[in-house]
């Protein structure tokens, strides 16, 4: 198991209260690495219940933002935050139980040999539990799609359970990162590809949310389909 110097998980959170205290312990339990949460003023109390649980859990930290200011600018945050400090390896993952903590140290020994560890949903089958057909066609289509435009060879590119060595983080430019919503997922995993790192897709299963309300929403689909554009012409003309 990596030691808590070594490994950082990152977790973007609004609104989820009723799954952020069981998903500290669990991630700690599972791992036993540091934990960083990044709120975006979560009307219902998120940050508060993080605050309380502190004082008896130093491997945990928090950061909070003033405002719903997007998923990617939410990880770029954590990315320069671990970047400042020791970690060697971050993964991020989401807040409602979709990610299950368990598959964390299979994520950390990736890393040991790789740059990139891609938690994919479908590499082997498909791993979704409890999705409407409709969901799960949209989802699997835009991993088709983003295949299709860019080149990259990941089965599932838009998945937001993933993992980077500190050398895949630094070799980025962080401040030229243009997504914001789930399309942000994609343009890392491009970046890194493209960059000729060692990356790996490891199996996932993912579950659909208990708690709490889906962020997912039309202008975001409408983002990442435009932005998988946008990174194949910026290869193509070396302006990635």
């Amino acid at each position: 198991m990596s030691g808590p110097s070594e490994a950082l998980v990152i977790i973007p959170t609004y609104n989820e209260r009723g799954n952020v205290v069981r998903m500290i312990d669990d991630v700690h339990k599972a791992a036993g690495t540091n934990l960083l949460i990044i709120d975006d003023g979560s009307p219902d109390g998120t940050g508060a219940a993080v605050k309380d649980m502190q004082a008896s859990r130093p491997w945990l930290h928090l950061i909070e933002r003033q405002g719903k200011l997007g998923l990617g600018t939410a990880y770029l945050r954590g990315f320069a935050w671990a970047l400042e400090r020791d970690f060697a390896k971050v993964v991020t993952m989401d807040c409602d139980f979709s990610h299950d903590p368990a598959t964390l140290p299979e994520f950390l020994r990736t890393l040991d040999d790789h740059d990139l560890a891609v938690g994919s949903r479908y590499i082997g089958g498909i791993r979704i539990m409890n999705w409407p057909f409709h969901r799960l066609l949209l989802s699997y289509g835009a991993s088709v799609y983003t295949r299709f435009v860019t080149g990259i060879p990941f089965m599932d590119p838009t998945g937001g359970f993933n993992g980077y060595s500190r050398k895949a983080l630094a070799s980025l430019r962080l401040d030229q990162v243009f997504s914001v919503g789930y399309a942000f997922q994609i343009e890392l995993k491009f970046k890194v590809w493209s960059k000729h790192l060692r990356c790996r897709e490891i199996p996932i299963v993912f579950w659909e949310r208990t708690e709490g309300a889906s962020k997912m929403g039309g202008n975001i689909v409408f983002e990442a389909m435009m932005n998988v554009v946008r990174l194949r012409l910026k290869k193509v003309f070396g302006t990635l």
